[in-house]
């Protein structure tokens, strides 16, 4: 069994397990008070109290009411008041527990029946990828899934970050994993860590955070430029790989989503694909994939 084969089959057994711990979990959760965690997205999204009231055809005084918890909101302003705050479905779900609602948004293993479509559709974008490398992640950057090429990105990386849960972001700027390979691992490590900080501020989660800290304490001998700026003949940050040969490998990468989710999983799932960002590259991933 490959690499890429092995992990997969331990992350869809790691998944199926978390999925039913988390509805297990989020029907006994402790109430949080509603009105904390209002302010709190508010304050993400930087919307003030009376452009939210406006919005959701509130008025500020019971927008108020709400947020001090002199007021108990309804589910349908609770919804609506995610909705119009761009909270992600996890955390919508927290919403209305906090209200004293059940949650509404399920969190479905990948491998259910009921997302048999969707899966499907992820391996033959996967798949249709080939023989280039494109992964499959959670929102925490655990590996879903990954096509046959990504054993080639992971040549030499430690088997120990390699276990289930395989996050692509430690294996990536971790020192024991692709690290060492990357040729411009400042300016990739800058984009990545930017990335996550996005996602911090747009998710607000733990777990996002916690992986940023650990991921800005490992070692990087090259500068790290503070500010994204593209080198000559740059349109994108590229990943520039050193080859098993000797070779310089050159990728750019696209990030797809589900248009429209109504589930956890697949509000949360993303996935990157990487094209070669010159013609030598393109040519020697092909002759590795012959």
């Amino acid at each position: 069994m490959s690499i890429t084969r092995e992990v997969m089959a331990r992350t869809r057994q790691r998944d199926i397990a978390l999925c039913a711990m988390s509805t297990a979990t989020a029907a006994r959760a402790p109430h949080e008070p509603f009105g904390e965690l209002l302010r709190q997205w508010r304050g993400l999204r930087r919307v003030s109290q009376l452009d939210l009231a406006l919005t959701a055809g509130v008025s500020t005084r019971h927008l108020s009411f709400v947020e001090t918890g002199r007021a108990k909101p309804s589910r349908r302003l609770v919804l609506l008041l995610g909705e119009h705050l761009e909270v992600p479905l996890r955390e919508r779900n927290r919403l209305l527990l906090a209200a004293g609602y059940a949650p509404v948004y399920t969190e479905t293993s990948l491998d259910a029946p009921e997302l048999a479509v969707a899966r499907q559709a992820v391996r033959r974008l996967l798949t249709a990828h080939l023989p280039f490398p494109a992964v499959a992640v959670d929102r925490g950057w655990n590996l879903v899934e990954g096509n046959a090429s990504v054993t080639m990105l992971l040549s030499g990386v430690s088997p120990e970050l390699l276990r289930p849960p395989m996050n692509v972001l430690r294996v990536t700027l971790h020192p024991d994993g692709m690290a060492p390979m990357i040729v411009n691992l400042g300016e990739w490590r800058a984009h990545l860590l930017g990335r996550l900080r996005r996602e911090v501020a747009a998710t607000g989660d733990e777990r996002l955070v916690a992986l940023l800290e650990e991921l800005r304490g490992y070692p990087c001998e090259q500068q790290v430029p503070e500010v994204e700026l593209p080198a000559p003949g740059d349109i994108v940050v590229p990943l520039r790989l050193r080859g098993a040969a000797g070779e310089e490998l050159s990728f750019f990468s696209t990030v797809a989503t589900f248009g429209t989710p109504l589930d956890i999983t697949l509000a949360e799932l993303s996935i990157e694909a990487f094209y070669p960002a010159d013609e030598a590259t393109g040519r020697a991933v092909t002759a590795w994939q012959a």
